[in-house]
């Protein structure tokens, strides 16, 4: 948001011909507040370190551009569990010398960061896991005298432009549609599944809230990362023979499968 200049109150001259001062228009402009969500990893360190940071060295090898600019937040009740309070800032530098941007932390209270270079670090952040377990049954019996429910929320979000280099488009609620290609260096995070009607080469993340019941589906498959659920792949594990071709992503007994649909 451009910078907004207001004009400051009149002063008088040391002579006193100016004005007098209006004390109302001494107060300060109104400030503006946006609240605005963001899609963060979690990952959770397990002791002992030496094996677990290799694991995820090899990840971040194998799979760079999943972790670019991602803000993560560490959860540490593993850490605090099994290795106890004097492991925490261990694994929390750990990470952060791996280049990841911690933004904050959960599983232990914020007494337990106290004294450490990170007892500011944020603990009680609001948020949900990507993956959500589906609604009980409601009982058949009806209460005539009961309000009616609200409008069921859009099931699929249409986009119906390209998705440009560095934009993301993020739907938790269900599938989106994407009319057009999505450039390299774009994302597309849904709760469903994902359809793109064109060119996919950046990064699309399905499965968010159906889990492994999403797909992916694009008509020519060029991405730099695709997921679903829990599992994800990035372009050097899936050959050249689905470069360029028309493909389907799905889960399919614990791992992620792609297909060719010509």
């Amino acid at each position: 948001m451009p910078a907004q200049l207001y004009p400051g109150p009149s002063l008088a001259t040391a002579s006193g011909s100016g004005p007098e001062t209006d004390p109302d228009r001494l107060s300060p402009p109104a400030l503006r507040v946006r609240g605005r969500s963001i899609m963060a990893l979690v990952i959770a360190p397990e002791p002992p370190f030496g094996d677990w940071f290799a694991a995820l060295d090899e990840q971040m090898r194998r799979s760079a551009g999943f972790f670019a600019d991602r803000p993560v937040v560490v959860d540490l009740g593993a850490v605090l569990e099994n290795a106890g309070r004097d492991a925490i800032p261990v694994a929390l530098e750990g990470i952060e010398e791996r280049g990841l941007r911690v933004i904050g932390a959960e599983g232990v209270g914020p007494n337990l960061l106290g004294g450490t270079r990170w007892a500011l670090l944020p603990t009680r952040l609001q948020g949900r896991d990507v993956a959500q377990s589906p609604p009980e049954p409601t009982s058949p019996a009806a209460d005539p005298d009961a309000a009616d429910p609200p409008a069921a929320a859009a099931a699929s979000l249409l986009v119906d432009r390209p998705v440009r280099s560095g934009q993301s488009v993020v739907f938790e609620d269900g599938d989106i549609v994407v009319v057009g290609a999505v450039a390299s260096g774009a994302e597309v995070i849904a709760g469903g599944s994902i359809h793109v009607y064109g060119a996919l080469r950046g990064r699309a993340l399905a499965g968010l809230k159906t889990g492994a019941e999403a797909r992916i589906f694009c008509r020519r498959l060029e991405a730099e990362l695709v997921g679903v659920d829990q599992f994800y792949r990035t372009a050097e594990h899936w050959g050249a023979g689905l470069h360029g071709r028309a493909v389907q992503v799905r889960c399919d007994r614990g791992a992620l499968q792609l297909s060719a649909l010509d």
